[in-house]
């Protein structure tokens, strides 16, 4: 499995470039520490020979002071080589995150269904950080210690030409053999990291559902079905880290056979009289410095097969597009919309047999701007599909759909989702106070604001009732809040935004009565001069509405003005109300 290079640069100067400085100090940084490691040895090799020799005390002094310090300058160059090298691969693998990040926000809701948040979590984050060292050192330290190996064999041709000869063959083959097995890990590596996506995907689903599996004695299903994921993921680690571990073997080998190399060089050139001692410790400390970057270089081909099969799956995430075309800039205006669905077919799914599986069929209507409207319907009957439709979450197949006379596919996705807000039944809470939920971590919005939005809406009681108000800290997914105090909070959220138009999606289906009529001031508020769709299924909804729709099986079986449809004894919302159980119309 080979990889255009290309890629490699692309992601090297796309998140390498902002950081050219830091990167042209590590080289040097590098490259000098090299250079040390070259005169050490010819260094000791001098103190050697002048101990041999019987010179005076002041030459050996001095070549120990030398060494000495080469020694200390070169610690000091790796310690600042390491130190820039983190601070190179946090600050690229950090960007990668963030784009990963925006570009899977970007993607269409259909992309979402279709995978976990733990499998999206491991391609953010494991893919991304198994190419951390790949960013702060494969090209620098391949570089590095290539001109390490060539100078170590320069320097053995220096100490004598068969010394060189031999420092070159050993060299030769070393990097043979490695370049030889470089891609045998890739695969191994890329179904590990998606046996990796599975288990983290599998992890968040069941973990977020702990409250059912308990209720529903589902305990032992959800550990075999751990234990079974958790068994396909260490078979695939266990193959990886096989091929990677043949790499390593095969080097090492060659290693040994270094040293025996360097050690048969010296003897026999020690023998015939053509070098000295010194120079067969030189001899034998540059055979043993030759292991040193072809070890390196040995660890980056290793991270490389690693890092291959990270590029892949991020490359395929970056090459995956929303469905929906994001080309549309008409801005949506301020104040109440008028709302259009002309003729809109939608599906989700098809059958097995490629038709589609409709959810809404042959949907026509117009809502005039500042107008209400209570949609009602059994279960699965495609209201909350309409509302997402408004959103833009998905594009119909068939007919269009248009606010305040634009298609929607020609308006900025951007001012869409701006000027139509939604509330649903399942609100997501975040780990952060309250003020912070409410602005989704945006610190510009003021205090007095958000003050003034709790007032406006009437929940400024309850606010009070928190024990450090704005900064009152939440617990994830609503821990810490009933569903009422949760759906507050939404409100708040939409009512900031200053929306046009309103999309209530069983807002307030799991209220207690104290917290809906809460809730029922604060919906009075919020539709003021605003266009408002209600998604309900409780009589005390719908009572404020303009207009009522009923949809059945995907399509509209009645639609009009809500005092004539109670004026007519037959029509499908009298019946409804007649027959509804308490307050319950569905």
């Amino acid at each position: 499995m080979k990889i255009p290079i290309r890629r490699y640069w692309q992601l090297l100067a796309t998140y390498l470039k902002p950081q050219r400085t830091r990167v042209i100090l590590l080289m040097a940084a590098l490259l000098t520490g090299i250079a040390f490691q070259l005169i050490n040895p010819q260094i000791l090799a001098r103190f050697i020979d002048a101990i041999v020799a019987n010179t005076e005390g002041q030459t050996l002094l001095t070549l120990a002071l030398l060494y000495i310090g080469a020694a200390i300058i070169g610690q000091v160059l790796t310690v600042v080589s390491v130190y820039l090298a983190s601070a190179v691969g946090w600050t690229a693998t950090n960007e990668l995150r963030a784009d990963l990040a925006e570009h899977c926000l970007g993607l269409d809701m259909a992309f979402h269904k279709s995978r976990t948040s733990g499998e999206l979590i491991e391609r953010v984050d494991g893919d991304v950080n198994a190419l951390s060292r790949f960013f702060s050192q494969f090209i620098i330290v391949i570089l590095g210690n290539g001109l390490l190996l060539i100078g170590v064999v320069v320097a053995l041709f220096f100490a004598h030409p068969i010394a060189g000869l031999a420092g070159l063959g050993f060299a030769v083959a070393a990097l043979t053999v490695m370049l030889s097995l470089r891609n045998l890990a890739v695969p191994y590596f890329k179904e590990y990291r998606q046996q990796s996506a599975e288990f983290y995907g599998f992890a968040n689903e069941q973990l977020a559902g702990r409250e059912d599996i308990k209720a529903n004695g589902a305990r032992a299903f959800f550990m075999r079905r751990l234990y079974e994921i958790n068994q396909h993921w260490m078979l695939a680690w266990h193959k990886a880290r096989l091929a990677a571990t043949t790499l390593w073997a095969s080097t090492d080998a060659t290693f040994a056979l270094g040293s025996i190399i360097a050690l048969g060089v010296g003897a026999y050139l020690f023998f015939q009289d053509a070098v000295t001692i010194g120079i067969v410790f030189l001899i034998y400390n540059y055979f043993t410095q030759l292991s040193r970057p072809i070890s390196q270089i040995r660890e980056q081909i290793e991270l490389l097969q690693a890092a291959d099969a990270s590029i892949l799956r991020i490359r395929e995430l970056f090459d995956t597009t929303s469905d929906l075309d994001q080309t549309g800039s008409t801005p949506i205006p301020v104040g109440a919309l008028a709302v259009t669905f002309n003729h809109v077919n939608f599906y989700y799914d098809t059958h097995e047999d490629g038709s589609p599986e409709w959810i809404l069929r042959d949907i026509n209507f117009k809502l005039k701007a500042g107008e209400t409207l209570g949609l009602l319907g059994r279960t699965g009957s495609g209201k909350s599909t309409m509302a997402r439709l408004l959103l833009r979450l998905y594009d119909v197949q068939q007919g269009d759909i248009h606010i305040n006379g634009v298609p929607i596919q020609h308006a900025s996705l951007e001012s869409l989702r701006q000027r139509v807000g939604l509330v649903t039944q399942d609100v997501q809470i975040f780990q952060a106070s309250v003020r912070d939920n409410i602005t989704f971590f945006n610190r510009s919005v003021p205090d007095s604001r958000l003050l003034e939005a709790f007032n406006l809406l009437g929940l400024d009681n309850w606010l009070r009732k928190l024990p450090d108000g704005l900064d009152t800290q939440l617990g994830s997914n609503a821990a810490s809040l009933s569903a009422g105090e949760a759906q507050l909070l939404a409100f708040t959220r939409v009512f900031l935004k200053d929306a046009s138009l309103i999309v209530l999606d069983e807002a307030s289906s799991r209220l207690d009565p104290m917290t809906e009529h809460l809730l029922d001031d604060a919906v009075t508020r919020l539709l003021h001069e605003r266009t408002g769709i209600i998604i309900a299924h409780r009589l005390a909804t719908v009572q404020r509405v303009d207009n009522i729709m009923i949809l059945d099986q995907g399509r509209i079986v009645e639609f009009g003005r809500r005092e004539a449809l109670l004026e007519q004894v037959d029509s499908h919302f009298s019946k409804m109300l007649r027959t509804a159980t308490s307050d319950v119309l569905l």
